[in-house]
């Protein structure tokens, strides 16, 4: 497939789990994508093989690192089309219990860090004259989750956000819209099973039986949306959260 095909596509958090099945995806359609991950390491040279991509290393939560990352990536093979903020920091615990910093190094990173990356890019999206930013939400940030309060409220943000920017860009053909996953199979599950005291095989059973579908979610059902959402001739679809869960939550944003 070449639906992307000469577009200059940007992950965030792509060296692993949605991010990289996300990168692997929109690669497959033709685009070329930047890897981004905090650091240049094995993970992120694995995925820029893996794609035919190119390294991309920036912190997201320091803004002075995802400016310099995106002149970079103007400077050397034009504008960015294609943004996907996926990169995302969790922990979980009782919501007294949660220590300042971690807090804010949640919503720094999830929602802050979402915020840098569409500023650096959107200059270059309007040379370009338009583009399309999609935005990894999560199925927590429309109904909560106890233990999670600084996760689902970031991810809530990021939901407030797709609206607003949407509304704002639209004019000037920048789509903006967000995918809520629901439960999927990735390392960050590891974070649930050690919060609830069991291990991540039962993890994987607890959460499959709340589900209508009856098991969790892949990766590569976010990688399909996002690839969607990421078209250039989707114009009309603005502002909008669609939610990847097996059936748990319908439309309640």
């Amino acid at each position: 497939m070449t639906r992307h095909s000469e577009r200059v596509a940007l992950v965030s958090g792509a060296t692993q789990g949605i991010g990289a099945a996300i990168a692997e995806r929109l690669a497959a359609e033709g685009a070329s994508v930047g890897i981004n991950g905090p650091e240049l390491d094995h993970r992120m040279d694995a995925m820029v093989t893996a794609t035919g991509g190119f390294a991309a290393p920036a912190d997201v939560s320091n803004p002075d690192a995802v400016a310099a990352m995106v002149g970079e990536i103007e400077r050397t093979r034009g504008p960015v089309d294609i943004l996907v903020c996926n990169a995302a920091y969790m922990t979980m615990g009782p919501f007294v219990d949660h220590p300042d910093e971690d807090w804010w190094k949640v919503v720094d990173t999830n929602l802050s860090g979402t915020v840098y990356l569409v500023q650096a890019v959107l200059s270059g999206m309007r040379r370009r004259g338009g583009g399309n930013i999609v935005i990894i939400a999560s199925e927590w940030g429309v109904i909560g989750w106890p233990n999670a309060g600084a996760y689902s409220a970031s991810k809530a943000g990021l939901i407030a956000l797709t609206k607003s920017l949407g509304r704002e860009l639209a004019p000037e053909n920048i789509t903006v819209n967000a995918v809520a996953p629901g439960i999927i199979d990735t390392p960050q599950l590891e974070v649930d099973a050690d919060d609830a005291g069991i291990t991540l095989a039962e993890m994987h059973e607890r959460y499959a039986r709340e589900i209508p579908l009856g098991r969790i979610g892949r990766p590569d059902d976010i990688a399909a949306t996002v690839s969607l959402l990421a078209r250039d001739g989707l114009r009309a679809f603005v502002g909008q959260t669609v939610q990847i869960n097996g059936g748990t939550t319908r439309c309640r944003t």
